[in-house]
């Protein structure tokens, strides 16, 4: 019997299929997390789970969190899972952009300058990179890891050199200041008055841009020819060629917008949080855990991974402080355990 008559098969017998079970139990885990957000908690939950307010912020921080791993982890997706560039340098655009917007800011006083030149010159250095390395070390990974291992380590000393050791805070105009109230109940006095949840607004409008972002990201790489011509140029590189286009031309504007978005998350993430001598390490290796997570050269898996990794964080930095950085190696291995390729991944 062929799978599509044992499907036939289960759904005459009153049976679920394999993908109608999964989908039942992310409709139901989807209500569970409606209800435990938006519904008025009994006082048991409340005990069991210190309070509302600390699991909806969590969950808040763990979704804007995500929103900024998701920047940084979208460049390295598109080169290393699209590419298979090894661009283990990947953290030091990231924090090279956030000192590049703090300067930039900081001279003309206009944020939104700062974020643009973040951007524009890190996607200059990304084309830089691809022409002067990665072009030159095609097809040999090892060769490539340990060039971009050299060239992190050259670049977090010249960062030193230039800006210091003391940590910088990117200064965000004052329409992106002040918190918004949310329609989310996290207490009721004892009057009967709720009690709504306030939140930053600039923390919102960084998860709104990793919306925007990774929604672009995959129409460009699935609905245009500049897409069509990435895939591709990386499932057959000569046959590509032979059909007239510049492959060379078309990873290097790859590899400007991977870049280019490890700029602009490192303005956005140092308005966010703040700039300092190691963020390039942590970010590295948030983009590497989100990629393994969400699958290789998936936008879509890497919005996964981030949200994962991103809610494991927060929510174990308030329920588990001690072991929380623990649950994002816990989801990498558990992953890698049942499904190799990444959960967006394609099995090669």
């Amino acid at each position: 019997m062929s799978l599509l008559d044992q499907q036939r098969a289960s759904v005459e017998g009153g049976g679920f299929t394999r993908r109608q079970a999964w989908g039942l139990f992310w409709l139901l885990l989807a209500a569970i997390v409606a209800w435990l957000i938006f519904a008025v908690w009994p006082a048991w939950l409340n005990a069991v789970l210190t309070s509302k307010k600390a699991f909806v912020s969590a969950v808040m921080n763990g979704l804007t969190l995500a929103g900024l791993y998701f920047l940084v982890a979208s460049g390295f997706t598109l080169v290393f899972g699209l590419m298979r560039n090894v661009n283990l340098a990947h953290g030091s655009l990231y924090l090279l952009g956030a000192y590049i917007g703090y300067e930039v800011g900081a001279r003309t006083g206009y944020w939104l300058i700062g974020v643009a030149a973040g951007f524009v010159v890190l996607a200059i250095v990304g084309v830089l990179m691809q022409v002067l390395v990665f072009r030159r070390l095609e097809g040999d990974d090892l060769r490539q890891t340990l060039v971009t291992i050299g060239i992190s380590i050259v670049a977090a000393d010249l960062m030193l050199a230039v800006w210091g050791g003391q940590t910088y805070q990117l200064a965000t105009p004052e329409w992106l200041d002040g918190a918004v109230t949310l329609p989310i109940i996290t207490a009721v006095r004892s009057n009967g008055a709720s009690v709504f949840l306030t939140y930053p607004f600039y923390r919102l409008v960084v998860l709104f841009a990793a919306v925007v972002i990774g929604v672009g990201l995959w129409l460009m790489l699935n609905r245009t020819r500049v897409g069509m011509m990435i895939r591709a140029g990386v499932d057959d590189r000569a046959m590509l060629s032979a059909s007239g286009v510049n492959v060379h031309a078309v990873f290097a504007i790859v590899f400007a917008v991977g870049a280019g978005l490890a700029g602009f998350a490192g303005v956005v993430g140092g308005s966010a949080l703040s700039v300092a001598p190691g963020e390039d390490v942590r970010y590295l290796l948030a983009s590497l855990v989100v990629v393994i997570v969400g699958g290789m050269g998936s936008i879509t898996g890497a919005a996964i991974g981030a949200l994962l990794i991103g809610l494991a964080e927060q929510i174990g930095l308030v329920y588990f402080p001690t072991y929380g950085v623990v649950l994002t190696f816990v989801i990498m291995v558990v992953t890698l355990a049942i499904r190799p390729q990444g959960i967006m991944g394609k099995a090669r």
